[in-house]
């Protein structure tokens, strides 16, 4: 890691208390006007006042003390590298209150960050632009001087002048509406004082919107608000937040704080959603619904985003962390308690096994790399801020609380969090703080517990053996550290404080037994248990490790895969953690695949989910062998009896789930090349082109994907030709997303190119990318090579928010060639990305790991790939599991 830059605080000698703010946006020019009178205390005499400012002029700026005579500033000096300025004055300012007045301008960017344009299109055709907001981290100084940092809270008296025909909204509902003196064509707008809150939570958007409203059941005012003629898509999003805020009221214990709020869709949006207090900012994708054309996977997004974003309300907004070190507290805890939400308010989607695949597993995977960080990472230059959004931060982070949920138990988990809400409402908080309510509710020692999981990277591997003796089962627990790479094996062994549950086949839901394993290594007994029955660590999948059963702990585990007896989750957590183990070296891959077999009577959508992600990462290491066809022919064989059962229609009376399902499955054998299915694709396709038959929404990815895969530039063409028609985003996105599934590699070229257009948002041009990247093994070069080519352009469009960390794991994670790692690294070593530099690091170890995976294992799949096929040379190949004993005990 290079040198991190010195970084200091703001000064404490002047806070400010009040910010009276009017600002003038000027949709023409892309710049603002603004004004900043502020009341601020100062606590030690002092001849200057240092504040966060960036990309803005201060034309004048003055200081009145509380009944004194105004002191105007002398000098400006910008820290521009460190975003502050310092304002100097001629003699020392005393203590007490007084008012600043500053003068600034300051440009409305195109980079999605501060005060910002966004580009929209009216339905007569016109090109127009809207000016919005996204402050967080560290982006409020781009609108206004400030002081800009979580702690330093205050009220905020804001007034926009803005053209009188244009939608104005702030954090608070408008208190007066008058004519601007100078331009008739003008209103200024003032919004009610805010709560004292932070700076990066504040809010403004102004532009042309239609809206829906409602109100909840205790009395909020809740409002969508969606591009003009689209109001309808907000119902979906206004139903889910009306629903929710009485939920959150209700399980904290703490009623919402404003009068009002608002949910908007803006359409350049570099995140999903950001939080602003009373003006939640999102994605189109992630708060338009349309009946006809958005998928059922949409509206789970859109419904888990708006339980997110209002959780914060509360987690986040009344009571903020302390410094960004903590944002992953914020995070960990919107990103579990949104679950909980949505499974309130959708139980049909079994949104708690979901978690498991898209969150859970997801952070295992990343937190098992040795350049991964520990959730709490200590944060100084608001440079290494953007740097920590990461999976570590949200998924890791909520499964470290849904861990602890567990743990707690849920009565005393909600007394705690609403102390914790109460004594720190309007303050701010550390993730101790949170820890020490939690421990005060339950009686459980949490801040031991948790900063095991919380201060120090990675998770343990649980090595699990077992004997009979009498009616009891003796079971042997052991912890080491699980590496992507293999057992650790150095001298210095991080331990955990493990909450562990064991439960057995009587009851594969309910736990028979729990323990905190607290060192090494532990014995327990699991008193009357028959030597027929299976003992399973972890049901539900909650505890955040790896395990290691021993041969015939597996052995026995297994067939409650085939007959369903071991719950969804478990089957899921059972075939995640072997693959992973596969890929750490610590069994032959080929025992992965040999119980993938075993899912042939699934099921379950998300365990569907999660078998077809893994067999898509093991499909991309294949493309680097000459055998890729074999395990495409591994993927028809599992998914088709699953796609014949499920067909092409959906039936009545069917879930959420099965359509989920319908899409996956359908998709994954298109893709694969499964011949009928692709006929089918490419016959609805036609009609769909052709205005016969519109193709219900929730075929259109895999049919997409399938025609793409196995077409030609005529295809190419057609789908660009519906990009252009979509009217709704969630349609662009979907065609951009699986474009890059085309093979021919001039018509790659084509894709990447059109990444770039005018026709794609800055902020979806990395998935189109991406899409290319992850499709192919020419694809994965030309994507590669196309960032390099395109560097500068890609850099200054993100200015190193995620989106560049995003766009280089799309692109280069696949690679399986040593040689490519030395190669990447080198190219970012002379194209450095600050904010990206831990995910070029964990690139390159994956690209490593994949390396040595392909070495360790490519000739064992490809002869099991050949003589599955071959018939058994006896009936003991047909047990599932048969040889699984010498795989894993030569790993373990």
């Amino acid at each position: 890691m290079p040198e991190r830059r010195p970084f200091v605080r703001l000064p404490t000698d002047v806070y400010p208390v009040n910010y009276g703010l009017w600002l003038k946006p000027d949709l023409i020019d892309f710049t603002f006007e603004g004004r900043l009178e502020a009341l601020v205390e100062v606590t030690q005499a002092t001849n200057q006042i240092v504040m966060n400012c960036a990309d803005m002029d201060i034309i004048k700026a003055s200081f009145v003390p509380q009944g004194g005579e105004e002191i105007n500033a002398t000098g400006f000096n910008y820290q521009n590298e460190d975003e502050k300025v310092t304002l100097c004055f001629p003699r020392s300012l005393q203590k007490g209150s007084g008012m600043l007045k500053v003068d600034f301008v300051g440009e409305l960017n195109d980079k999605m960050k501060g005060f910002y344009r966004s580009k929209y299109t009216t339905a007569a055709g016109d090109v127009r632009y809207a000016a919005v907001t996204q402050f967080e981290a560290t982006d409020a100084r781009r609108a206004f001087p400030c002081w800009d940092e979580p702690a330093i809270k205050a009220t905020f008296d804001i007034t926009l002048i803005v053209p009188k025909d244009r939608v104005a909204l702030s954090n608070m509902n408008v208190i007066d509406r008058k004519p601007y003196p100078e331009d008739e064509n003008l209103v200024e707008m003032k919004f009610a004082t805010t709560p004292i809150m932070s700076t990066y939570l504040v809010a403004f958007v102004i532009g042309e919107y239609d809206f829906v409203e409602s109100q909840s059941s205790d009395g909020v005012t809740v409002r969508v608000y969606t591009p003009v003629g689209k109001a309808e898509q907000g119902k979906f999003a206004l139903e889910v937040a009306t629903k929710t805020l009485p939920f959150y009221k209700e399980y904290f214990s703490v009623p919402y704080p404003l009068p009002k709020i608002d949910l908007i869709a803006i359409a350049d949006f570099a995140a999903g959603a950001m939080e602003n207090w009373g003006l939640v900012t999102y994605r189109e994708t992630a708060l338009l619904i349309d009946p006809k054309n958005s998928c059922s996977s949409s509206r789970q997004w859109v419904a888990l985003v708006v339980g997110h974003e209002l959780a914060h309300q509360w987690f986040g907004n009344l009571v903020t962390m302390e410094w960004w070190t903590h944002l992953w507290l914020n995070e960990g805890f919107a990103s579990w308690i949104e679950y909980l939400c949505v499974d309130h308010c959708f139980p049909e989607y079994d949104i708690w096994t979901q978690f498991v695949s898209a969150d859970y597993t997801r952070a295992l995977d990343l937190d098992a790399l040795d350049s991964s960080h520990p959730i709490e990472v200590n944060v100084g230059h608001p440079s290494e801020v953007d740097e920590i959004f990461d999976a570590i931060s949200y998924s890791k982070g909520a499964s470290v609380i849904r861990m602890l949920h567990n743990y707690i138990g849920d009565e005393d988990f909600r007394k705690g969090m609403n102390t914790y809400l109460l004594k720190f409402q309007h303050k701010n908080a550390s993730t101790e703080d949170l820890w020490d309510c939690l421990e005060q509710a339950s009686g459980k020692p949490i801040a031991a517990v948790m900063s095991s999981w919380t201060k120090q990277m990675g998770f343990p591997i649980i090595v699990v053996d077992q004997e009979q003796q009498g009616d009891d089962r003796i079971v042997k627990l052991s912890q080491k550290k699980f590496c992507a790479s293999g057992p650790h094996n150095g001298e210095e062994c991080p331990s955990w404080m493990i909450p562990i549950s064991i439960c057995t086949s009587e009851d594969p839901k309910c736990s028979k037994l729990e323990v905190l394993l607290d060192r090494p290594e532990v014995t327990v007994t699991v008193s009357s248990v028959t030597p027929e029955q299976w003992i399973k660590i972890n049901p539900g999948t909650v505890g955040f490790y790896r395990i290691q059963y021993s041969t015939t702990m597996l052995e026995s585990l297994l067939p409650g895969i085939r007959d369903l007896s071991l719950q969804p989750v478990d089957r899921l957590g059972l075939q995640n953690d072997l693959f992973s183990l596969s890929r750490a070296g610590m069994i032959s891959t080929v025992e992965v695949l040999r119980l993938m077999e075993a899912f042939v009577n699934e099921p379950n959508y998300t365990v569907w989910s999660d078998l077809s992600c893994n067999l898509g990462v093991l499909s991309s290491l294949l493309t680097h062998t000459d055998f890729h066809e074999d395990i495409l022919e591994f993927i028809r064989d599992l998914f088709t009896p699953i796609g014949l059962k499920l067909g092409w229609d959906s039936r009545p009376g069917e879930g959420h789930l099965d359509v989920l399902l319908r899409s996956l499955v359908l998709g994954k054998l298109g893709k694969a090349g499964h011949k009928p299915t692709l006929e089918e694709a490419r016959r609805r396709f036609k009609d769909h082109v052709e205005g016969k038959q519109v193709l219900p929404a929730d075929l259109r990815s895999p049919v997409y994907l399938t025609v793409l895969k196995h077409g030609d530039s005529a295809t190419l063409d057609t789908m660009l030709k519906l990009h252009k028609q979509a009217d709704m985003m969630e349609e662009k996105n979907r065609i951009e997303r699986v474009l890059g599934a085309i093979s021919a590699p001039d018509l790659i070229q084509k894709v990447l190119n059109f990444a770039l257009s005018e026709e794609v948002r800055p902020q979806d041009t990395v998935s189109v990318i991406g899409g290319v990247a992850g499709s192919s093994k020419q694809g994965r070069k030309a994507a590669w090579k196309f960032v390099k080519e395109n560097w500068e352009q890609l850099y200054s469009r993100y200015q190193g928010g995620f989106l560049i960390s995003r766009l280089i794991k799309l692109t280069v994670d696949g690679f399986a060639i040593d040689k490519m790692a030395t190669e990447v690294k080198s190219f970012f070593d002379s194209h450095p990305a600050p904010s990206a530099e831990r995910t070029v690091q964990q690139c390159c170890e994956n690209i490593l790991l994949n390396a040595a995976w392909l070495k360790r294992d490519a000739d064992d799949i490809h002869q099991y790939l050949l003589h599955r096929k071959a018939p058994p040379e006896d009936a003991d190949h047909q047990r599932i599991g048969a040889g699984l004993s010498g795989g894993i005990q030569a790993g373990s």
